[in-house]
Parts: C-alpha cells; sequence; structure tokens
C-alpha cells in the first residue's frame, strides 16, 4: 500500500492548451493517505475518470507529478507502479476457468501454489463464485464476470493500491449493496488503499471513508459523508449530495442577518471577512421546519416517500424543498424557519466561515 501525492497535477487532452477551460483536469494539490479509502465523486465529465487513470498510469499528465511513498512515479508503467485496477466493463479472459482468472495474477508474480490456492479460495468465496469455480468465464453472466474482475483485483495483497472505475455498473441492485460492503470489510481487513470513480453518491458514501467531490475538473472538497452533508464547502456539493439537494437562495447580508426578498433571516454568526462575488445561503431541506410561524410559502407539490414527506413549496418565489416526517402536519396557511445550525453562507459558491 502506499501514500499518493497529486503534486500540482493538471491535463489537457489537447496539444497546446492556453486557457482553464482547455484542460479536462485542472489544478489538482491533493495528497491520498496510505490504505484510505477513497471515492473520487461527480458528474460524467467532471475529470474523475481522468485523475484515476493517471494515478494508475495510463495517462501521463500535462502539468505535474505523481509521488508514491515521496518517490516520483509520474514516467512509469502501470505494472511498475504495482497497481490493480477495475474497470467499468469485465476485462477477463473468457477460455479460462473463474479460478484461473484469479490465480492468473498471483502465478505471474511466482506465488508458491499453496499461497495462489489459499488466497484464490478466500477471494472466490467472498465474491459468491465458488460453485462455478472450475467454469469457463464465457459462459458466465455480465456481472458474474465483473464479479471475476473485482476478484483479481482483490486477490493480490502486495498492490500500492486497488483502482475501481465505476465497478458496478453491470451489477443488479442487490448485488451491488453486497459487493461495496465486502469491498468495505477487505479494506478494514488487510488495510488497501482503495479509489473508488463513481457517480453515484450512495455508492461513494457507503463505500469511503473519505469522499473527493469533483465538480467541472476540480476537487471542490474532501470529507468524510458527515462533513460533505453538515458542511459542504461548495454549492456543488451540496445540490449533488443528498436527497433532496440543498436549498440555494440568493441572499445580501448585513452582520448576522441576512436579507432575502422581504424576508430577515438570522445568521448563527457574522460572516468572516469581505465577500466577492454573488452571495447566497444553503440550508439542507432537512433543517427547514415547516408550521403556522416564520416565512409565508406556498406548497406546490407533497411527495410521500413512505417514513418522511418531501414538500415542494415556494419562498419569495424561489423553489425550496422541506422534509416533513411522515406524520407530520401542513398547515392551510403553511410558514417556515431555518434552523441556524443548518445554515451555510455562500461567496461565488464557496463556502463563508460564520463567526460567533
Amino acid at each position: 500500500m502506499a501514500r499518493i501525492d497529486l503534486e500540482h497535477i493538471r491535463h489537457s487532452y489537447l496539444p497546446n492548451p492556453r486557457a482553464d477551460a482547455d484542460y479536462a483536469l485542472k489544478e489538482v494539490h491533493q495528497s491520498l493517505e496510505d490504505g484510505g479509502a477513497y471515492a473520487l465523486l461527480g458528474p460524467s465529465g467532471c475529470g474523475k475518470t481522468t485523475l484515476l487513470n493517471i494515478i494508475s498510469g495510463l495517462l501521463r499528465p500535462s502539468e505535474g507529478c505523481l509521488l508514491f511513498d515521496g518517490e516520483d512515479v509520474s514516467d512509469r508503467s502501470t505494472q511498475e507502479r504495482n497497481i490493480a485496477q477495475v474497470f467499468q466493463f469485465p476485462v477477463i479472459y473468457d477460455t479460462m476457468t473463474v479460478y484461473d482468472n484469479l490465480a492468473f495474477p498471483l502465478r505471474n508474480r511466482g506465488l508458491p501454489e499453496g499461497e495462489v490456492d489459499r488466497k484464490v479460495r478466500e477471494i472466490i468465496g467472498i465474491i459468491g463464485l465458488a460453485d462455478r469455480a472450475k467454469r469457463k468465464a464465457r459462459g458466465l453472466t455480465a456481472d458474474q464476470k465483473q464479479k471475476i474482475s473485482l476478484g483479481r483485483g482483490l486477490v493480490r495483497s502486495d498492490v500500492n493500491a486497488i483502482l475501481f472505475d465505476e465497478p458496478l455498473t453491470v451489477i443488479d441492485p442487490h448485488m451491488k449493496w453486497v459487493l461495496r460492503s465486502q469491498l468495505k470489510q477487505l479494506h478494514k481487513r488487510f488495510g488497501y488503499t482503495m479509489v473508488y470513480v463513481t457517480h453515484d453518491q450512495t455508492e461513494a458514501l457507503t463505500f469511503a471513508d473519505r469522499v473527493v467531490v469533483m465538480y467541472d475538473g476540480e476537487i471542490v472538497q474532501i470529507g468524510t459523508p458527515d462533513e460533505l452533508f453538515e458542511r459542504p464547502k461548495h454549492t456543488f456539493v451540496g445540490y449533488f449530495i443528498g436527497s433532496p439537494g440543498m436549498n440555494v437562495v440568493p441572499v445580501s447580508v448585513q452582520g448576522r442577518t441576512a436579507h432575502f426578498g422581504g424576508q430577515a433571516i438570522t445568521l448563527p454568526g457574522a460572516p468572516e471577512g469581505s465577500m466577492t462575488g454573488p452571495v447566497e445561503l444553503g440550508i439542507r431541506p432537512e433543517y427547514v421546519r415547516l408550521g403556522r410561524e416564520g416565512m409565508p410559502v406556498t406548497i406546490s407539490k407533497v411527495e410521500d416517500i413512505g417514513r418522511r414527506k418531501i414538500v415542494r413549496a415556494s419562498l419569495e418565489g424561489k423553489e425550496i424543498a422541506v422534509i416533513v416526517g411522515e406524520d407530520g402536519e401542513i398547515p392551510a396557511e403553511p410558514h417556515v424557519a431555518f434552523d441556524p445550525a443548518g445554515i451555510n453562507i455562500y461567496a461565488d459558491s464557496r463556502r463563508v466561515e460564520l463567526g460567533g
């Protein structure tokens, strides 16, 4: 396993990039700790697969360098970096048995056959293919083949890192949950450095110790699931994490008061320092209280999703979402209040610290 340092990495698929818009991956300067489980999360085109391929050695970055345990590996191949990578679609040997597919990378490294057999039997049981061990891979379903790919990534204990590029795309929903849980258990047991690319927030939040949220070629926040939910550092994080996402409304701020239309909202503190660019207030639907007092709203829709309701309402002409318990009352003349504990202020989309 290895600590991975991304030193001022930038990448463009153009021969002569000039402006920021020419870069698929804008400057990334971060460290991934040895033995950490990370998820690269973001929408299609945000740069997460580009970053993963730079870590693996499939891409040479246009600028910057990559360090494994302090050693520059920017010019080394994937094999020289000792990386295991699992791709979105299965990459296996159809003419080999399931057992031999998993044994192949171990035999290639000259492990004794007894050690190969022990490791293969352990992993083949975890991925649920023990009963198909002697079957050729050609006749298996797409999700069974992907489980072989996962198994080949997990069977080696000598790797610097295991990289996963949306590996559960072809897996059925129940098996996705099972495999995510098993990956997490394997991480805790063996301490692999794992980097997992996905656009699915559920996958990211259930797999990773720390989630790397990417947007428009940049890392906008690295944090635990709780940190991303409670204190999004960028409005995109608030929007992308959570269902429904964070409410964001334009405001002007004076001291400890935010003004939105004709409403005055008390903040938990005054912004520290000056603010430039558009100023917005962000609050998650879970922190919006629906009742008979506060700011008047007009309700447009109520979505009953079992143990809670999502209320869609208009506040000063701006659509907001409110979470209400399954037995929560929806008044005839509804009002909302914002819990100060859930209020965030943003300037030019970046979170501003609020003083006491």
